[in-house]
């Protein structure tokens, strides 16, 4: 069945690392940046039998396509994570062998014939429609018991906030685990329901609750 596209303007901002004192940071309501112009579909599922193996694996994928309409070449690095309502997060491309990509290509070849890895389109972002690039951000099947997930795709926006870690321990050393600030990132966050249980879930199609920027 054919998922409709949605399409979708994400602010991308680029901006210096601002402090902010507060131990939570909310995103600029709208960019006053750069930005690039973002399509996708919702997350689908395709099973995929992997070279060497007799059955297939079901996996989860985002696809997407971005333009660079801002008049300067963007440096693009996304990042995108789904993290569902029992605490797993998988973060896409993890394990992902390449005839899964091989598959969703031959899935939408006829809406987008120049169908990119991940690995392709991250780097350099240039200008115009002739330059847009489609690809999917892929994940491993997730806990069948999850009633909700949300989708975290970070690396579209240039907005930085620099905030006080409120569990710093001045009386010691700074490290990782012990740091004095969070950098914190303008991501988008879209939450899915499944709905059904546990035994109806593989067949169920994700509905779409909302769609924010939250800092992460």
């Amino acid at each position: 069945m054919r998922v409709m596209l949605c399409g979708i303007l994400l602010s991308l901002t680029v901006a210096a690392a601002v402090e902010d004192r507060s131990p939570t940071a909310t995103p600029a309501p709208v960019s006053t940046k750069w930005q690039l112009d973002v399509a996708f579909h919702d997350p689908q599922r395709i099973s995929v039998t992997l070279p060497g193996e007799s059955a297939p694996r079901t996996y989860w994928y985002f696809l997407y396509r971005v333009t660079n309409n801002t008049g300067k070449d963007i440096p693009f690095f996304p990042s995108v994570a789904l993290v569902t309502d029992s605490l797993q997060t998988v973060v896409a491309g993890d394990g992902i062998h390449p005839a899964v990509y091989d598959a969703i290509a031959r899935r939408h070849e006829k809406e987008y014939p120049f169908f990119f890895t991940p690995a392709k389109v991250t780097g350099m972002l240039l200008q115009g429609e002739s330059n847009s690039r489609t690809t999917a951000a892929v994940f491993e099947d997730f806990d069948p018991a999850a009633n909700e997930f949300v989708i975290y795709a970070s690396g579209f926006s240039g907005e930085l906030k620099r905030v006080t870690n409120p569990a710093f321990a001045p009386d010691k050393p700074e490290s990782d685990d012990n740091p004095t600030y969070f950098l914190l990132r303008r991501t988008l966050a879209v939450t899915y329901r499944l709905p059904g249980d546990e035994q109806t879930r593989p067949q169920a199609t994700p509905v779409r609750l909302k769609r924010e920027w939250v800092m992460r």
